[in-house]
């Protein structure tokens, strides 16, 4: 029996919601759908609160949508405000060898549509399938620190280092998976991510930062601890 290797040389992480997503989520794309935004918008300001967590959260958009359908999503979905370039991005990592993934605390029956764009893998938080019929179960709702531990998943998959990784994402759920790797581009970040990033694009077309997250494995920051006096990041807008 011949057993076919796959050598992959690096591995693109990227959040889906406020990065490929531009200012909006998979929540609200829905909501917007299903017409829950005020339902939705006292959920998140509950959570912003930090009186529901990432897990109470999906129950209860899970207990709220009861009439999602498959079309519902696929309406929300091609509805979104994705960011240009982002199945150029993923032809030219495929053409080069490498690898993309998608890691998103939403849910997966809205983030599963982003394979269509040429992502290898898609980590989302597992939701049953629409309409909703079976319980959500808490244990596959993902949380920040997932975020490191897929990734870790994957890297070890593929025989990579974390210099072979690149992490693209936007806000303060990135930032576990931001202190793991050197490699990180923050994108249409606030401060709070973007100062400890890498590098910094702000704008409308995901292969802009890409291309400085090609740059970052080219020529890799030094490691967070070893250098608190890290040269200013390059910012593309």
């Amino acid at each position: 029996m011949h057993h076919t290797y796959v050598i992959v040389s690096n591995l693109h992480i990227f959040d889906m919601d406020g990065t490929l997503l531009a200012g909006s989520t998979a929540n609200l794309e829905v909501a917007r759908q299903l017409g829950t935004l005020p339902e939705l918008h006292a959920l998140e300001a509950r959570f912003a609160a930090g009186t529901l967590d990432t897990r109470g959260f999906s129950a209860a958009i899970h207990a709220l949508w009861r009439t999602l359908t498959p079309a519902h999503v696929a309406a929300a979905y091609t509805a979104g405000p994705w960011l240009n370039g982002i199945a150029d991005v993923t032809a030219d990592i495929r053409r080069r060898g490498e690898r993309s993934a998608v890691i998103t605390m939403s849910p997966d029956f809205f983030a599963h549509h982003l394979l269509d764009l040429g992502f290898d893998e898609v980590a989302a938080s597992r939701f049953p399938p629409p309409p909703f019929t079976a319980p959500l179960d808490p244990a596959g709702v993902l949380t920040p620190a997932d975020k490191v531990r897929i990734t870790d998943d994957l890297r070890t998959r593929y025989g990579l280092t974390h210099a072979q990784c690149v992490a693209y994402g936007d806000s303060m759920s990135d930032a576990p998976l931001f202190r793991h790797l050197t490699n990180t581009v923050a994108v249409n970040a606030d401060h709070h991510l973007a100062d400890i990033a890498a590098a910094d694009y702000r704008g409308d077309d995901l292969t802009h930062a890409y291309h400085l997250g090609r740059a970052l494995l080219d020529n890799p920051p030094a490691p967070h601890h070893t250098d608190p006096q890290r040269p200013r990041r390059p910012t593309r807008r």
